[in-house]
């Protein structure tokens, strides 16, 4: 498989696990809110470097996104 299918196809995967676990998140305090926004503006940037074909950063931001999720839910800011 070309690099370039792969690493389409690992971003929406990533991108869709991430996005099914935002519409349940409970926030703890502000932090978790914080933790939320950026979340979801690292989503925002992933979506928008697919739709340029720019997979590097694309993936780049969904794997941001993700280590502030797993951050957050680690540090009980959000769960």
């Amino acid at each position: 498989m070309q690099i370039k299918k792969i690493l389409e196809n690992e971003t929406l995967k990533w991108l869709g696990r991430l996005e099914s676990k935002t519409k349940n998140i409970k926030l703890i305090d502000e932090r978790g809110a914080w933790a939320l926004e950026n979340i979801k503006a690292y989503i925002s940037d992933c979506r928008y470097f697919h739709k340029k074909a720019d997979l590097v950063r694309a993936f780049e931001a969904i794997v941001y996104a993700y280590g502030i999720y797993e951050t957050a839910l680690h540090s009980k800011l959000i769960a």
